[in-house]
């Protein structure tokens, strides 16, 4: 199975600039469990903040989450992967980097995640005879 079989295609996206409370209203309202964050400029690479760089990075240490700058706790660089890698090597490389997405890319934009769920959903589809999410 390849990633584009199982990507999640729609992202959410927050600015750098934007407030760390500002990520959390959307993470909640969209109840997801991370936000990828453009680049600040050309010079800059996509970067990432999850529920839990929030709760460790930024609650965890008493930050003013209203006035705290999503890019003081971003993740950068991502982990980015093309469409046709295969489900195991994207598990090796979440093990390797113990993460627990990776980002499908094309021509260096992001076009998909596959998330830890999405592996476990397409295996548990697969081993009923289903057809993958994204098929």
């Amino acid at each position: 199975m390849k990633a584009e079989e199982i990507m999640t295609k729609k992202i959410e996206y927050i600015e750098p600039d934007a407030f760390v409370y500002e990520a959390l209203e959307k993470l909640i309202d969209k109840r997801i469990r991370s936000l990828v964050v453009r680049p600040k400029d050309e010079k800059n690479v996509y970067g990432i903040v999850t529920v839990r760089d929030i709760v460790f990075k930024a609650i965890g240490k008493g930050l003013d989450l209203g006035k705290t700058k999503v890019e003081e706790i971003t993740t950068r660089p991502v982990v980015c992967i093309e469409k046709d890698m295969d489900i195991e090597h994207i598990v090796k490389l979440m093990a390797k980097f113990n993460i627990a997405r990776v980002f499908v890319s094309e021509g260096g934009k992001i076009i998909g995640i596959v998330a830890l769920f999405d592996i476990i959903t397409a295996f548990i589809k697969e081993s009923m005879g289903l057809k993958p999410l994204g098929v």
